[in-house]
């Protein structure tokens, strides 16, 4: 099937589905009834320099773009893989690579290409701001070449199979700030040594296969040194990483939507029911080509907030509309997929009710797509804001 898009970085697509191909739907399968974490897989990935695919060359990465990082995860998601146990490194690395120092950029980055480090977490959500980030509670006060974290995040994801954490603090009080998004603070975090000295995590089950934590931060000591950028302008840098994981996420979105437009295209084909295909139906088409058109158009939003982001022009309104309409795409077509299964689209030998929850949960994160039309209908309609 041509799609949008399809015809272009040829050589990463078809680098990424030989790769892919070696982990077929019974591997997935199977890390996903064992609610485990597909180590071999992301093992391979980093060694094929995937993950290392927005280093800077100089670093020891590959130096490219959120465009190729965009295709590499949709190409994973549309093999019947799940990004989401790798692409936190992808949306992390601009953070560092944009705003860190040269002398933590020397620090981290090669030792993250070569597969000696993950940088896979960001710590920002808590249980009691959710979305409303410029009211988080966790509070990082300087002491001496030390700074003190204490408070609690939520949803954190990778926390167990990542060795570094971008978390998110605020280093001046709320009330002490001309406006809100200003006095919070982005910090490198050492997995392993924050949880020897004042970090705790309890993982949170949930509906898909998704490592999600929450943390608890009782007089946590991090160096000064491991501040990114200027203190109090965290927010601003935190943007990087957001603005990239929506556009990702739409890209694996994407993914999902061609997988499931595959999948339900070729049953309807040879399931036959009273004496024909069930895809000579209108009642099946309809759907399916709705969701198709649907995927189609959110791959070219997707192609446009990745054009911005690499260009570092701002694309906040097209990384959040790309995220809201593949998101809804990839719903709509995993829908229609187990719709026209019946009962085999939930049996977990066809693949699609695992694909199907998977994809359910970016309806909810990492922005509701409540939020992503709040955000539209006040910074690009100008309406009054709603909360």
């Amino acid at each position: 099937m041509k799609t949008i898009g399809s015809d272009q970085f040829q050589d990463i697509r078809d680098a990424v589905r030989a790769l892919c191909a070696d982990f077929p739907a019974e591997y997935h399968r199977a890390i996903d009834e064992a609610r485990a974490y597909p180590e071999a897989f992301v093992d391979a990935l980093t060694k094929a320099g995937w993950m290392a695919a927005l280093i800077p060359e100089q670093y020891g990465g590959s130096g490219l773009g959120l465009t190729e990082a965009s295709v590499i995860m949709e190409e994973i998601n549309r093999a019947g893989g799940n990004s989401g146990a790798c692409h936190g490194q992808m949306y992390n690395m601009n953070t560092l690579v944009r705003h860190g120092s040269e002398e933590q950029r020397r620090k981290y980055l090669p030792k993250i290409a070569a597969g000696e480090l993950r940088l896979q977490s960001m710590g920002v959500t808590e249980p009691t701001t959710g979305t409303d980030t410029t009211r988080i509670k966790t509070t990082a006060v300087k002491t001496g070449d030390r700074y003190v974290i204490n408070g609690q995040k939520v949803w954190i994801s990778r926390v167990q199979h990542s060795d570094l954490m971008f978390l998110l603090a605020r280093t001046t009080p709320l009330d002490q700030v001309k406006k809100k998004s200003e006095g919070l603070s982005i910090f490198i975090v050492d997995i392993r040594d924050a949880i020897k000295s004042g970090m705790s995590v309890r993982p949170i089950l949930n509906m898909v296969n998704h490592e999600t934590n929450e943390l608890f931060f009782d007089n946590l000591e991090i160096p000064a040194e491991n501040l990114i950028g200027e203190e109090g302008q965290g927010f601003k840098y935190i943007l990087t990483g957001l603005n990239a994981e929506r556009t990702l996420i739409a890209a694996e979105c994407i993914g999902d939507g061609y997988w499931f437009i595959d999948k339900v295209t070729a049953y309807a084909g040879e399931r036959v029911v009273f004496g024909r295909p069930i895809g000579q139906n209108q009642g099946v088409q309809f759907p399916i080509a709705e969701a198709f058109i649907e995927v189609e158009a959110a791959n070219l939003m997707r192609f446009e907030a990745c054009r911005l982001y690499d260009a570092h022009e701002a694309c906040g309104t097209q990384a959040n509309m790309a995220k809201y309409l593949a998101a809804k795409a990839s719903w709509e077509a995993a829908n229609a997929c187990i719709q026209f299964h019946g009962g085999f689209g939930f049996a977990c030998e066809y693949d699609v009710e695992r694909k199907f929850r998977e994809t359910r949960l970016y309806q909810v994160a990492p922005i509701s797509t409540n939020l992503i039309l709040s955000f539209v209908a006040e910074h690009v309609l100008g309406l009054p804001r709603s909360f």
